[in-house]
């Protein structure tokens, strides 16, 4: 078949393609901040809010859609990211910012708004990886690690998925051999983000001794280890999941953190994480809002701007009531930590009903944004896809629900109960 001779011309810019509208890459004014969250937040707080959010629209808004369609990271942003100082967040000492739960939160949401895989970085790098040196390791590692961490010299993922384990992460079936000066980890982990190019990977295996799970930090080009890229992705998109698989990889015992001696050592990390996952959809849906927000007003159909019709008013009412909603119950996870009171139950519950709310809130930006609302250009068809690894990822929706559901019923009821045989 012969092609027409404009055939393989590259496409038109969408501001001349499509002229109405502003798309993402500049992005729009904050309109979703309806209850005046901001006023509960400390001068500090505000502080690093708005430098995030500054950072986000000028550094990542302008190439956010070229990378998610690429499915590639923008690694010249680094140093941009390092000099907000949110790596570690809520991490005192080693050179980390030392920031409040609620501040490390704002964070969070402010880069999420813009881009939810960018806060996915951070989110493995800072509340995952970092978090786990932290808690778990030695002195020694705290000082070794942790600067270079925090600067983001050095960038670090966190390895606990396996390809046959992903809510049941407890019963991982990579091992960890004690032989004379370290260990050898054997095994294979999947879906891990930054682990492409991390410096350090945080690995969970099973003590071949104890039986119990232990981490361990890997460094990359270690003997053994090898890292590749998963592809073909709908979502998070400039997120670098790989698979990892480890063949006798050897690690020192310098390298082994003492802190983690079972899955329940995990807990500790995973208690302030699920607060930081539950603030990324709460970013990604004020960013949804505010450019649903614009580009009603810019948008004209039979000769009134979309923003001037009572369905589509439901619907923005609708998404803008979901993320007040949102927010406070955020807010409250950060000040249930804050005072000792969090449980798990706490956590769970926060994470998974912001991000079904979140889900609501995308497909209703999407419904009004019309054919735009399948076009990246204009984020919500990004964010809508962005949203459901986030949904899915941390414990699925329906795992943390069965987190609460033992709480509060004193049943545990993650596994089928057993029926016996009436034959």
């Amino acid at each position: 078949m012969k092609m027409p001779s404009y055939f393989n011309f590259p496409a038109l810019d969408v501001s001349v393609a499509f002229p109405q509208a502003t798309p993402a890459s500049t992005f729009p004014p904050c309109a979703s901040d309806y209850f005046h969250f901001n006023d509960l937040l400390k001068p500090e707080e505000q502080a690093v809010r708005n430098r995030v959010r500054e950072c986000m629209e000028k550094e990542i808004a302008p190439i956010m859609t070229e990378y998610w369609e690429k499915a590639e990271f923008p690694f010249h942003v680094i140093p941009k990211f390092a000099a907000l100082r949110i790596a570690g967040g809520t991490i005192k000492g080693y050179g980390c910012p030392g920031l409040s739960i609620a501040g490390s939160a704002v964070a969070a949401a402010e880069v999420a708004r813009v881009d939810a895989s960018c806060s996915t970085f951070f989110l493995v790098h800072s509340s995952l990886a970092m978090l786990t040196i932290a808690l778990c390791g030695s002195e020694a590692q705290k000082q070794k690690y942790l600067p270079s961490l925090a600067q983001m010299k050095t960038i670090a993922c966190w390895a606990l998925t396996e390809p046959d384990y992903g809510s049941d992460a407890s019963a991982l079936k990579t091992t960890a051999t004690k032989v004379e000066g370290g260990w050898i980890l054997d095994g294979q982990k999947r879906w891990i983000g930054n682990s492409t190019f991390a410096d350090l990977l945080v690995i969970f295996a099973r003590n071949m001794t104890t039986n119990q799970i232990n981490g361990y930090i890997v460094k990359k080009d270690a003997p053994g280890l090898t890292v590749t890229k998963m592809e073909n992705k709908i979502g998070l998109r400039i997120v670098q999941n790989g698979d990892i698989v480890m063949g006798k990889v050897f690690v020192p015992d310098d390298d082994r953190l003492e802190g983690v001696n079972s899955f329940q050592d995990t807990n500790k990390v995973l208690a302030v994480s699920r607060v930081m996952v539950a603030w990324q959809p709460i970013g990604l849906s004020m960013g949804i809002y505010d450019m649903c927000h614009r580009y009603l007003k810019e948008r004209k159909q039979f000769g009134a701007p979309l923003a001037a019709f009572q369905i589509s008013q439901q619907k923005l009412v609708q998404m803008l009531g979901n993320i007040q909603a949102m927010i406070l119950v955020g807010w409250r996870l950060c000040k249930l930590y804050e005072s000792g009171k969090m449980t798990p139950g706490h956590a769970s519950l926060g994470k998974s009903w912001i991000t079904l709310r979140a889900r609501e809130t995308a497909a209703l930006g999407r419904e009004l944004l019309g054919g735009n609302g399948i076009l990246a250009d204009f984020l919500v068809a990004k964010a809508f896809c962005d949203i459901e690894p986030i949904y899915t990822f941390e414990g699925t929706y329906d795992i943390n629900t069965l987190v609460t559901g033992r709480e509060i019923t004193g049943f545990a009821s993650f596994k089928p109960v057993a029926q016996k045989s009436r034959l």
